[in-house]
């Protein structure tokens, strides 16, 4: 099994970091405006992308406020099938640290090596919704 890790510091408060990832409304600020998200445990999430050509499909495991969200794949690609989301914050000061994981993948393959790079750079489109409240997914559709 193969996991995709990512870290990154932002200057926002646990609860702006938060709302980023564990409401609808922060995943259509920094991932893809085609979220569809019910914000309770065992909650459904469906992200859409290149006009619904592609959907993961998310059942929400965990919402810790503040703290963590958890979500498992259940359909859309193969590969992300079985894979689980992770984000977990933890302050530091006035800033928050975010780790990100993406794991569970059944092997290390060029796709999974080019979603471990697009993590990367959704790291900071999020960081970057938490710190401003600017919108700007990197999938507007």
């Amino acid at each position: 099994m193969a996991d995709l890790l990512h870290a990154i510091q932002i200057d926002a408060s646990p609860k702006d970091v938060y709302a980023a990832f564990a409401t609808q409304k922060g995943m259509r600020g920094w991932w893809t405006a085609d979220t569809e998200m019910q914000e309770k445990v065992g909650g459904k999430a469906d992200f859409g992308f290149d006009n619904r050509g592609t959907v993961f499909h998310m059942v929400i495991e965990a919402l810790e406020a503040d703290r963590c969200v958890r979500m498992s794949c259940t359909g859309g690609d193969p590969q992300w099938a079985g894979t689980q989301l992770e984000w977990k914050i933890e302050p530091k000061g006035s800033k928050t640290n975010l780790s990100f994981s993406h794991r569970n993948w059944r092997d290390s393959t060029p796709y999974s090596a080019s979603c471990n790079s697009t993590w990367g750079e959704l790291m900071h489109r999020l960081k970057a919704f938490a710190e401003t409240g600017q919108t700007n997914p990197r999938w507007t559709r």
